[in-house]
């Protein structure tokens, strides 16, 4: 009954042919999965491989690599065994960075076919039912874990989700299986466990079928989190300019529940953690509707989400650069993945005709006693740009050019010694105007 259930779930996935991948960690459930996998495999004559992720955190550690190893050579499947270490502050969850380390050797492993498979099951999802209800949430976090999800390369699946935990044990006592069991499972100080071992026994003892109960729950909630979505998709698709952001003018015309469901789905395609209601309310009154004259934003972890004009904007946490300065001869590789400064001397006649406006500049060649330098930031000056009549403070022609304010921190200023001869990507001063030399920046964040 059991592997019925597992191939049929496999069956049902995009993938014809599917490469298989399973995430082994020596415990019974992935344990369980990789038999399943392995006979599925044989029966389709399908690759199957299995990856056990080592984070050193457990002194049992090693010895849960000598367990999977057994079993892959029993059932003749190659095994990878990738030890990572893990870095954590004060302000990281340990399963969080574990999670995000473990997927990321994972992902080394996977083609466009392939199906990653792990091992979650009926109990998992009443957890993360309860966790998600602990928060908060809303239908999308009450949707709890997906069957399958897509991934840069290939699928995550979980094709154990509607079978119970006792299922899968019942399975490895019938089949002799051996596996390990993780002392930090028992450790009823994280949620999970205080869950696992002090709550939904009791409810299923009181319910018996409070699992599936609440399983059928999390997936009318995703159903309903789906046609929300395709419903307002068109209007999502509407409201946004070539950068991805997101019209305020446009969200304002929308009823509150609309425009915050918008917004959600606007920052779930940033692939980043949803706001909870408070920090949507900011988000909305305090950065997209401040005055015109501000300049607000609001941090979510490692994103910024900043207004600029009519258009509010996700961005990643950038460096600060006030204080960076390098001299530029050539070439010049600059921070935080802004790009390559070019300087190149004796322009011909047919790159004059070849120049790209929005990369290259053209400036007098420095006199010997000249240095060229790139600085970022600087406050306070003026500038005359060749094509105007009169010199601006910096601040008015950054707005007259419409430049966000934080792309403003991330323009490369270049000096002639102490004087701001042009700011790349943008315009050359008047007393620095020539024909001498060529500025190209190869940029590879615009944002």
């Amino acid at each position: 009954m059991l592997y019925s259930c597992f191939s049929s779930q496999l069956d049902s996935y995009p993938v014809s042919k599917p490469d298989l991948l399973v995430a082994l960690s020596g415990g019974i459930d992935s344990i369980v999965l990789l038999r399943l996998a392995s006979i599925y495999a044989n029966e389709r004559h399908l690759k199957c491989i299995a990856v056990h992720v080592n984070h050193g955190l457990s002194q049992h550690a090693f010895d849960w690599e000598g367990v999977c190893q057994a079993h892959c050579d029993f059932l003749s499947i190659d095994l990878y065994i990738e030890r990572v270490q893990l870095t954590v502050t004060a302000q990281d969850s340990l399963e969080e960075v574990a999670r995000k380390a473990r997927y990321q050797v994972l992902d080394k492993h996977m083609q466009a076919n392939s199906l990653l498979l792990t091992g979650q099951h009926q109990d998992d999802q009443v957890e993360t039912f309860f966790l998600a209800l602990k928060r908060g949430s809303g239908p999308a976090g009450l949707s709890s874990m997906p069957s399958i999800t897509p991934l840069s390369n290939g699928y995550k699946c979980r094709p154990l989700l509607t079978v119970s935990r006792s299922d899968i044990e019942q399975y490895a006592q019938d089949n002799e299986l051996k596996w390990v069991e993780d002392e930090s499972n028992k450790d009823t100080r994280f949620d999970r466990n205080f869950l696992r071992h002090e709550i939904v026994p009791n409810l299923v003892q009181r319910w018996p079928s409070f699992a599936s109960s609440v399983s059928r729950s999390a997936q009318l909630c995703a159903e309903q989190e789906s046609l929300l979505s395709e419903l307002l998709q068109p209007k999502l698709m509407a409201f946004q300019n070539t950068y991805q952001g997101i019209s305020i003018s446009q969200l304002n015309s929308e009823s509150e529940l609309a425009r915050n469901m918008l917004l959600r789905l606007w920052l779930k395609q940033f692939a980043i953690p949803l706001p909870s209601q408070v920090q949507l309310w900011v988000l909305w009154n305090e950065v997209a509707k401040a005055k015109e004259d501000a300049n607000p934003q609001l941090e979510l972890g490692a994103i910024q989400l900043r207004r600029f004009q009519d258009n509010l904007y996700c961005l990643p946490q950038y460096q600060d650069l006030s204080a960076w300065k390098k001299e530029l001869s050539n070439t010049l590789d600059l921070p935080d993945a802004l790009g390559r400064l070019i300087f190149s001397t004796g322009v011909e006649e047919r790159d004059l005709n070849n120049k790209n406006d929005e990369q290259s500049l053209l400036l007098r060649a420095p006199n010997q006693d000249e240095k060229i330098a790139v600085r970022f930031n600087v406050l306070g000056l003026t500038a005359h740009p060749e094509a105007r009549e009169r010199s601006r403070k910096m601040k008015k022609l950054y707005q007259e050019y419409g430049i966000p304010s934080w792309q403003r921190t991330r323009l490369p200023m270049i000096f002639y010694n102490e004087e701001l001869a042009a700011i790349a990507g943008l315009f050359v001063c008047r007393t620095f105007s020539g024909k001498e030399c060529e500025l190209i920046w190869k940029k590879t964040d615009l944002k």
